[in-house]
């Protein structure tokens, strides 16, 4: 419980720091407004068409009887249209990410420049940092995938479908949330998605304390836009005490994803 609650005031400091860093939170708004636009478009298109591709796609249904047709094709209408707004709930985040790639490397940079210490760069022309954040994505999104289709598939099953399923589902997307987030400081510090995994896996409820609330809010319409900056500043000085080595007079080893400041 202690580390859920360390892991929400990451989230609060990062909304702090562009809130006291006002240029830094309109430059990081650019490109959560630009996928948010793209985003509305291809849910708004779906709203449209869900009907017509339930339609196409259950032809044999197309004999039955009122009610029992009506019924299937609403029941599956509001399913596609419910999967659609998961997926885009899980994949705001990765696209926002890959679109605003400069813009949120910019503002890690600065956030690690006032907290003090070294400030790591990749040292990675644009085209190649792009080419991983697009990888790792799609990695990431290949397993979130996964879960979405086993969860959404045990949604059926009574009681437990209604009660524990969403909750893991809201840890799942609060899980994967924040490895996307935290990917832009880590990434910099040279750690790639398997080592990062294993990380975030070592301070599982930490990294939910983080993600979960953040999840919860990005399902409220034009929310994630505004806390996509501050996410990613919170998201940086998360990965910052991560990745730090402990006190001199902390008799823990070093970890092997501490930050060499020689």
């Amino acid at each position: 419980m202690r580390d859920l609650g360390a892991g929400f005031s990451y989230l609060i400091k990062g909304q702090r720091w562009v809130a006291r860093h006002g240029r830094w939170f309109g430059f990081g708004l650019i490109p959560g407004l630009i996928t948010l636009v793209v985003y509305a478009g291809a849910l708004i298109g779906l709203g449209y068409g869900a009907d017509d591709l339930v339609a196409w796609a259950t032809p044999f249904a197309a004999d039955w009887s009122s009610p029992w047709l009506g019924l299937l094709r609403t029941t599956l209408t509001v399913l596609v249209f419910a999967l659609g707004l998961f997926l885009a709930v899980i994949t705001f985040t990765a696209v926002t990410l890959l679109v605003g790639q400069p813009f949120y490397e910019s503002l890690s940079e600065e956030v690690d420049r006032t907290e003090g210490g070294e400030v790591p760069e990749s040292g990675l022309p644009l085209w190649r940092e792009l080419w991983i954040s697009a990888r790792d994505s799609i990695r990431i999104l290949v397993r979130v995938t996964l879960y979405a289709v086993l969860l959404f598939a045990l949604g059926f099953i009574p009681v437990v479908g209604q009660t524990v399923v969403p909750v893991i589902g809201f840890c799942v997307t609060g899980y994967f949330l924040a490895e996307e987030l935290t990917a832009v400081a880590l990434q910099r510090r040279g750690m790639v998605l398997a080592d990062r995994l294993v990380l975030l896996r070592g301070r599982r409820m930490l990294i939910l304390g983080f993600g979960v609330p953040l999840g919860l809010a990005f399902l409220v319409p034009f929310v994630a836009v505004f806390l996509m900056p501050g996410a990613v500043a919170g998201a940086t000085l998360l990965a910052r005490d991560l990745v730090a080595p402990p006190a001199d007079d902390e008799d823990v080893s070093p970890s092997p994803y501490s930050v060499n400041t020689d």
